[in-house]
């Protein structure tokens, strides 16, 4: 398959997942929309087929240099990009937290206390926020920025990575310490510690590499294709 063919298969296959949705807000939807439902799922949910399929349209190349990198050439950190009141990290904590409390007066919108059924540990989290406090529960980006640049992203327009930066597809409340061991790493050198979420992950940076025509290196793809192999 071509670039161009390839180009319209993941159109079409983004098409198809937004289909029928109305803005960020919509896209969120519940904790049991995102991969491995709630969480804390994993497994039994996985398109194997669909994700090889992904993974075969992704051009294989090498790692480009971080030249140029900076967090904020993808935008402000959690922008309020759908315009709700309630900024992306805000929006992810109350997708994919349980027993939320908010702060009056937010309409629902800040995020004081939660529990969190971590996908990457399997740990249950009990959130709090505050300054010693919320960092115990992240929002990981499943691709990270950094990775993202050094395959493509460089070249986009503003726009374009502060969509991928805010993108719900793209986001997850996980542990906090394991997001800090994660940073920029692919596949290739970093996987959730919990190896029944391992389907879900890889399948999950599949879907937004061919969302945003990301590129993977080919030790990056062995590693991808090994997990799937195992789904």
């Amino acid at each position: 398959m071509n670039r161009r063919n390839r180009k319209i298969a993941a159109l079409a296959l983004v098409a198809g997942m937004l289909a029928g949705c109305g803005g960020l807000e919509a896209q969120i939807g519940s904790s049991d929309d995102r991969g491995g439902g709630g969480g804390g799922g994993g497994g039994g949910k996985v398109d194997v087929r669909a994700a090889r399929t992904g993974l075969d349209q992704l051009d294989v190349k090498g790692r480009a240099p971080m030249t140029g990198y900076d967090r904020d050439r993808f935008g402000p950190a959690w922008a309020d990009v759908d315009h709700n009141g309630c900024d992306t990290r805000n929006d992810i904590l109350k997708r994919d937290l349980k027993n939320e409390t908010f702060k009056k007066g937010t309409h629902d919108c800040i995020v004081l206390t939660g529990t969190l059924d971590d996908p990457y540990s399997g740990k249950k989290i009990e959130f709090e926020r505050g300054t010693r406090t919320s960092m115990a529960v992240q929002i990981d980006h499943v691709v990270a920025l950094g990775d993202a640049w050094q395959k493509g992203a460089a070249k986009w327009a503003e726009a374009k990575r502060k969509e991928l930066a805010n993108d719900p597809l793209n986001l997850m409340a996980v542990d906090g310490p394991l997001n800090g061991q994660k940073q920029a790493s692919d596949a290739a050198t970093w996987l959730p510690p919990r190896r029944a979420y391992r389907c879900d992950y890889v399948a999950r940076q599949i879907d937004v590499k061919v969302k945003y025509d990301l590129w993977v290196t080919q030790a990056e793809k062995e590693a991808m294709r090994k997990i799937l192999a195992d789904c």
